[in-house]
């Protein structure tokens, strides 16, 4: 599996979950599962350097064409409803000529893409295009393909600049060039994902949608983190379940039975790895995540490591959401074990954030940081 930290799924790190240990014994006796994720492993080993060169293409090309930056930052700000996601006005003639370099943007671009999100929902992308274009038998459109996918993995990464600028917690001497960056990204990913269609294009919208309410809800979080509770914390998972959701639907170009299908798996993943995630923020940043499920559960049981304990129970349930998904799939769908190897990866990233969570022992310094 590739990943942010390829570590994760080493050998040793393998055997040291229940999930893992299930993954390299299909491996030993190469399953269905096994071969066709490989297959898709490998394929994005090949490929992703491919997209990150026409992402910075298209990207550079979007900022140098624009006669008016500022009025572009200012439509952005009010579409995503923050100021704080755009530089300010007399900031952006010098960062957009720092980022017409390519090989300035370029490092941006490497950085942003440096992510579990990205990483592993490349390769699980491609197999829902083909296996939705086999099962529709729609044929070969290699150009429609390519476009749909990268602008969902392009508004995914989207997802990472902005969640940097809002958490201060990861390369802070960069946050000014996201910002600027971030109007363009959206626009191209619009771009692409409108090339699957109007039915494509609209399921996307509604998505993005969704996902900047989660990302507002997290803000006031952040600002309030006492007022968290379960209602605004599953509202908040909306900057997980819309974005993936919503790329799961459109790599059936939003057609039924398999886009709904795809939705709610990718959507219930893309909840489960959250948790995964806010672990593994935990112990980068040495505290707890907020807002997180961590941080909602330890302040109702008043233990910190209670409260990591439950999030792995929450985590469960999202998979147990996600694995709904395949028992709605059509007999004749082929890629079915490669979704199930999938949601084993997904089940052993979680177990290993966790035990390294435990091996660490952090809970007192954690309870020390907690809000009161």
């Amino acid at each position: 599996m590739s990943g942010k930290d390829e570590s994760i799924f080493s050998k040793e790190a393998l055997m040291g979950t229940q999930a893992g240990k299930e993954m390299m014994k299909q491996g030993l006796l190469r399953s269905k599962g096994y071969r066709q994720f490989n297959q898709y492993k490998e394929k994005t080993e090949n490929e992703f350097q491919g997209f990150a060169n026409r992402f910075v293409t298209s990207l550079h090309r979007a900022i140098a064409a624009d006669a008016n930056p500022g009025a572009t930052m200012k439509k952005f700000a009010e579409e995503v409803g923050s100021d704080e996601l755009v530089p300010e006005g007399n900031a952006v003639t010098g960062i957009r000529s720092r980022l017409s370099s390519r090989e300035v943007l370029g490092d941006r671009v490497k950085r942003i893409l440096d992510s579990n999100f990205v990483k592993m929902t490349y390769p699980v992308l491609n197999a829902l295009y083909d296996g939705a274009s086999q099962y529709f038998d729609d044929g070969a459109a290699e150009e429609k393909r390519n476009a749909v996918i990268d602008g969902h993995i392009i508004a995914i990464d989207l997802s990472e600049p902005m969640d940097r600028i809002v958490d201060q917690d990861e390369d802070l001497e960069y946050l000014e060039d996201y910002k600027f960056m971030n109007p363009y990204i959206l626009a191209i990913a619009r771009e692409k994902i409108a090339q699957g269609g109007d039915d494509v294009l609209k399921a996307f919208e509604d998505g993005f949608k969704d996902a900047r309410i989660g990302q507002y809800i997290d803000v006031k979080l952040k600002m309030k983190p006492l007022s968290i509770n379960d209602e605004n914390m599953t509202e908040c998972y909306k900057k997980y379940r819309a974005v993936m959701g919503t790329a799961g639907r459109n790599m059936a170009l939003n057609r039924r039975p398999l886009g709904d299908i795809f939705h709610l798996g990718m959507a219930k993943a893309g909840e489960c790895v959250g948790c995964g995630n806010e672990i593994e923020d935990a112990i980068r940043n040495k505290a707890v995540k907020i807002p997180s499920w961590p941080l909602y559960f330890a302040l109702n049981t008043g233990n910190v490591r209670r409260g990591f304990e439950l999030t792995m129970a929450k985590s469960e349930l999202y998979l147990d959401g996600a694995k709904i998904a395949l028992d709605m799939l059509p007999e004749n769908f082929q890629l079915k074990p490669f979704l199930e190897f999938l949601f084993l990866t997904v089940k052993h990233y979680n177990q290993y954030w966790y035990n390294e969570l435990v091996r660490r022992g952090p809970f007192d310094e954690f309870e020390k940081r907690l809000p009161k």
